[in-house]
């Protein structure tokens, strides 16, 4: 495994993180803690030391507390923890961008994830006008004071937005998540230009385009789970068509569609780290292998 200094930070982390949003029962599996504890330890025995979530992967902070319940177990210096604030599943999903809001899900947090700080807590995906509350960030920054977050960071909504990515550094956020990937390329136009300019670390999410990179797909494929199947179905042929073009011209002969994927995210000088999600330890296996695989755009 390789690292890289997480922007600002003190923190070193695996370029290839663990997404977890799967662990919420989003992407057509439910799992069992068995199921989260064997991803994770795989993950860990790989040299894998980041592991993002987020309070909305599934109600009443499901991911954060499988993550929790592993961590309890584990050595939480060994890792780096990030997650995110700004909506709320409880009985049913909601925003929640109100100082007192945000305060509470920090401690809610906090407690699924069994610890007593959060390493990097970002904003997440909220809009302009509700970034733009000085009493937020002085909360927050607070909170840093107190020792409960180590580091603040945005994880933008939109790849383009600028406005939100400019901003980092005046509320002392030292990393931003954005959505990059093969079929995706739009932060690179502005976003990580910017990233660079202020030493920001980025967390390159969703790299393998939702798993249309997997490799798993062929033309044609559905999807049943809550997130894709709702998508319109000429952007799915459209994607399932384009990855079948890249596979054909542009992935070596013996490597695997997503350890390339990851790996052509990972030649980009603004990307800190990829951050998959993965639902087996098989999957973690080759998302790391992407750490070893060095190649030319």
């Amino acid at each position: 495994m390789k690292y890289r200094r997480l922007g600002k930070t003190d923190l070193n982390v695996s370029v290839v993180g663990i997404g977890t949003w799967q662990f919420g029962g989003d992407w057509g599996k439910e799992f069992t803690q068995s199921e989260v504890d064997g991803v994770l330890t795989r993950a860990k025995e790989l040299g894998i030391n980041l592991i993002d979530t987020a309070e909305c992967y599934g109600p009443h902070h499901r991911s954060e507390s499988f993550i929790g319940d592993f961590l309890r177990r584990d050595r939480r210096e060994d890792w780096v923890v990030a997650s995110k604030f700004g909506h709320c599943w409880h009985d049913h999903w909601n925003h929640a961008w109100s100082v007192a809001e945000i305060r509470v899900q920090l401690e809610e947090s906090l407690k699924a994830l069994q610890t007593d700080y959060i390493d990097l807590y970002q904003f997440h995906s909220g809009s302009d006008e509700v970034f733009n509350n000085d009493d937020l960030w002085t909360m927050l920054d607070k909170q840093v004071q107190a020792g409960k977050i180590r580091h603040l960071g945005i994880s933008i909504g939109a790849n383009d937005n600028i406005y939100q990515t400019a901003k980092a550094t005046e509320i002392n956020a030292k990393a931003i998540q954005v959505v990059y990937n093969r079929i995706d390329q739009a932060a690179e136009r502005e976003v990580f230009p910017s990233c660079i300019e202020q030493d920001l670390g980025v967390l390159a999410r969703v790299p393998l385009a939702s798993g249309y990179l997997s490799g798993k797909y062929k033309p044609g494929a559905t999807f049943v789970d809550n997130v894709r199947r709702g998508h319109d179905r000429q952007d799915i042929d459209r994607k399932l068509a384009l990855v079948e073009q890249i596979r054909e011209t542009e992935v070596p002969e013996g490597i695997g569609m997503a350890e390339w994927a990851l790996a052509w995210c990972l030649q980009h000088p603004a990307v800190t780290c990829v951050i998959p999600g993965c639902k087996s330890k098989e999957q973690v296996e080759a998302n790391a292998r992407a750490a070893e695989l060095d190649f030319v755009k």
